[in-house]
């Protein structure tokens, strides 16, 4: 059964102008307000908010119903998600800002997903510099070992499709509708 999702990232300007009505799942990819999450999930009917932070959002938890993936699995109407918040350190202050090692240590033993939400993107692909917007190799290594349906990712200020083995991964600039099989 087809299930529709939503997905926003890094700019509310570039918000609510989609003929997406009703989405099963609603997914911010970070640098988001959480108003703004709130104001789209409501705008545009959805069921689900999930979220992870961005290197520009605060250390504050979600209010509900936003449900936080960061390091987190959930499983919702037959579609498993789960996700990492933030971005490469390129800069010495903020939140949400890893090194590689980190990364790698955090997803060592995730478990798979069918789609793993994520704000920065894997190396090498949809990268726009290596200075801010460098990927993360442990994002590669994950999808290379479980192979989930979706990566989505925002950071990159780009809209972008890109096929890795079995994993379609998509940028998100602005708004993004997706349709995926339950």
């Amino acid at each position: 059964m087809p299930l529709k999702i939503l997905a926003i990232s890094d700019d509310d300007s570039r918000i609510g102008e989609l003929d997406c009505q009703n989405p099963d799942f609603l997914i911010s990819c970070g640098d988001m307000h959480e108003g703004a999450i709130l104001r789209m999930a409501r705008y545009y009917g959805a069921r689900h908010i999930l979220a992870v932070r961005g290197n520009h959002d605060s250390a504050a938890p979600f209010p509900d119903p936003i449900i936080d993936l960061h390091l987190k699995t959930v499983a919702i109407e037959g579609i498993t998600f789960g996700g990492f918040a933030g971005s490469w350190r390129y800069k010495l202050v903020g939140h949400h800002l890893y090194e590689q090692w980190d990364v790698a240590n955090a997803l060592n033993g995730f478990r798979p997903v069918d789609v793993f939400v994520a704000h920065n993107s894997p190396a090498g692909i949809h990268e726009r510099d290596i200075h801010v917007h460098q990927g993360f190799k442990a994002f590669g290594e994950y999808i290379d070992r479980t192979q989930p349906q979706l990566f989505i990712h925002g950071h990159q200020h780009i809209d972008a499709s890109t096929i890795r083995g079995q994993t379609t991964i998509l940028s998100v600039f602005g708004e993004r509708a997706i349709t995926i099989e339950s």
